[in-house]
């Protein structure tokens, strides 16, 4: 089954889940629970903290929801915050997810040290989903913004040429599957 968050970022062959954490943990549980998929592939833009490029193709099956604030010392979670398919993975690029979209380039290197690259604000919460459903997943995006002062206007500029190249992408790749 393919998913993606819907409204601005919606494919004829992805089911929308919402926006956000919240949205997209409860639409993918109601689908689980009505027929649990064999596998699960979430398709969406993802923001990059400098190393990846724009319209860069990003795969990816492990998923962190760390905030800026844990980098500067002034949060914590008891949660296991970094998480992977239930299929073997190797040192893969870590997507990090939260409802902010970060805008402090200065934090990058922080990311980048723990192996995260890029954020998508949903897929945190799809690999939290399949995990508890014991589903194999995996994630495929595209960088459409730099997460620095200028991603929401980058992220709006590049946003269609993002689609049109993601969609491609996928079709293309499960015509070879």
């Amino acid at each position: 089954m393919i998913v993606c968050a819907g409204k601005s970022e919606q494919f004829d062959f992805a089911y929308p889940i919402g926006i956000g954490l919240i949205e997209s943990a409860v639409n993918l549980t109601r689908i689980c629970e009505l027929g649990k998929p064999d596998h699960i592939v979430f398709v969406g833009t993802a923001g990059s903290y400098g190393e990846k490029e724009i319209f860069d193709i990003v795969e990816s099956r492990v998923a962190a929801n760390v905030e800026q604030s844990f980098f500067e010392g002034k949060s914590y979670s008891p949660i296991d915050n970094v998480i992977s398919s239930v299929e073997e993975v190797s040192r893969e690029t870590i997507v990090n997810s939260s409802n902010y979209i970060t805008t402090n380039k200065e934090i990058w290197e922080h990311y980048r040290a723990q192996n995260i690259h890029i954020e998508n604000m949903e897929f945190f919460a799809v690999m939290k989903v399949a995990q508890m459903f014991g589903i194999p997943v995996a994630g495929i995006f595209i960088v459409t913004n730099y997460c620095d002062e200028n991603a929401h206007e980058d992220f709006k500029k590049n946003h269609a040429e993002a689609m049109n190249r993601l969609s491609a992408y996928v079709k293309a790749r499960a015509e070879t599957k």
